[in-house]
């Protein structure tokens, strides 16, 4: 494959893996019955930066069809609204806002993460907030790019929490998002890390494009914030909460594990059945057994300060 660069720093990356797409494709129709647009005919390549991220290029974002018949299926049963609720950074990210600040949620979905902060001014931006349950927050569908263009440092905080490592520029996204907080204030991110459970699970096409578009760390999120130029205050390894326990299961209880060093995606008899296992294992595991209290962590959050 052609060489990529790390989409923070710009420095050369090292090739993972290069990931047939047609082997996406067909994880994704089977392992949730949905077609990932706008995903290409080719490859992928899987790649790994110095600073620590670890990302996919060609970076194709999912699209309105794909979320939507996505979310659908996600939903079944309550899941994803249950699991919208409670993520585990909002209690840290909470502790931050003091009473009239002016938050801005970037990804917010129906806007949980409002009622965690009732002293606050708080609006949410979401592409789709009608494929989430209502919660009462005000959540608008305009893009962040022109919401910060028209309203430059309107914010006290500006947070996003497992959204960027959804799109294709990770590094323009945290600069529109400091475009919006006044000198001074917050700007507050959490995505999943790796190595975690999540990664462990061989072909878990949740964690791949065109959802999933970039893998996080402390290094990644430091490099973040220093190309950025923000003074980070908290780095936060955390674990997942009960509300979302499948993904803690299922990377326990796959037969087969992939390694830290990759590869993660393969056309593999054994890779298939393991994944199928560990979804049935994790089904029955979180009907019947307690969440445990020490998981290991599943998540990062930085907050950062802009000057």
């Amino acid at each position: 494959m052609t060489r990529a660069t790390c989409p923070i720093t710009g420095a050369a990356a090292a090739l993972v893996q290069e990931i047939p797409n047609g082997l996406l494709r067909g994880l994704w129709r089977r392992s949730f019955g949905v077609d990932p647009t706008p995903l290409p005919p080719g490859r992928t390549g899987l790649w790994r930066a110095p600073c620590g991220l670890v990302f996919f290029a060609p970076a194709a974002e999912g699209d309105g069809a794909f979320y939507e018949s996505l979310y659908a299926r996600l939903d079944a049963g309550g899941r994803l609204r249950r699991a919208g609720r409670d993520r585990a950074e909002y209690p840290h990210a909470a502790a931050r806002i003091r009473a009239g600040d002016a938050v801005l949620e970037v990804g917010a979905g129906a806007g949980a993460f409002a009622r965690l902060i009732p002293g606050a001014r708080y609006l949410g931006l979401d592409p789709n907030p009608s494929a989430h349950a209502a919660t009462g927050a005000p959540v608008v569908a305009e893009p962040l790019a022109g919401h910060a263009a028209r309203h430059p440092e309107a914010y006290d905080a500006a947070c996003a929490f497992q959204v960027i490592e959804h799109v294709a520029d990770p590094l323009a996204m945290a600069r529109d998002m400091a475009r919006c907080v006044r000198p001074g204030g917050l700007v507050m991110l959490g995505a999943p890390t790796w190595p975690s459970a999540m990664t462990a699970i061989p072909n878990f096409v949740l964690n791949a494009p065109p959802h999933h578009l970039s893998w996080w760390n402390e290094g990644a999120m430091a490099a973040l914030a220093a190309r950025c130029g923000w003074a980070v205050e908290e780095m936060r390894a955390l674990p997942p909460v009960a509300a979302q326990p499948l993904i803690h299961w299922m990377g326990r209880l796959a037969p087969v594990k992939a390694r830290a060093e990759g590869p993660y995606f393969a056309h593999r008899y054994g890779w298939h059945v393991s994944l199928a296992a560990a979804a049935v294992g994790a089904r029955i595991a979180a009907a019947l057994l307690p969440f445990p209290r020490d998981p290991a962590p599943m998540f990062v959050l930085m907050v950062a300060r802009k000057p």
